[in-house]
């Protein structure tokens, strides 16, 4: 996407994207060349009927592009720089891997403090998965 525009809604196809089809990467025998294009996969051979899907996917971040924007022309190009920076330091998560952690701080510089989620109702840390403290840290601490 753009990123200098004022779109309001995600666009309903994605021409950034290049689909080619087995004709165009078939072989001398008529069957996909694996060496030179890579695997197929079926996500690729499936195309879907509208771009519902796909503008629903892409709706958060439209909106956040749009409302950096605008911030980027009032208050010049270190408003949505700095904003940015928050997000970034404000996200960033050194506690336990395996505990669920509301981040309200995140969740006001995007602006989702007044929405509720399903997550926002129905999470419930009791109901959880056995925590496994050791290994969730190795694997986060790339040990």
């Amino acid at each position: 996407m753009d990123s200098t525009s004022y779109r309001l809604i995600p666009v309903a196809h994605d021409d950034n994207t290049s689909k080619a089809s087995v004709k165009d990467t078939a072989n001398s025998l008529g069957t996909h060349d694996t060496l030179r294009y890579g695997q197929r996969s079926l996500a690729d051979d499936i195309s879907t009927g509208n771009g519902l899907q796909r503008r629903l996917d892409n709706w958060e971040e439209t909106q956040d592009n749009l409302k950096l924007n605008m911030q980027r022309n009032l208050y010049g190009l270190h408003a949505p720089v700095r904003l940015m920076m928050e997000r970034k330091l404000v996200g960033y998560n050194p506690h336990f891997p395996t505990l669920k952690q509301s981040n309200i701080h995140l969740d006001i510089l995007m602006g989702r403090d007044e929405t509720l989620d399903a997550t926002d109702l129905f999470a419930d840390p009791i109901m959880g998965p056995e925590f496994q403290i050791h290994s969730d840290m190795e694997k986060k601490r790339r040990i």
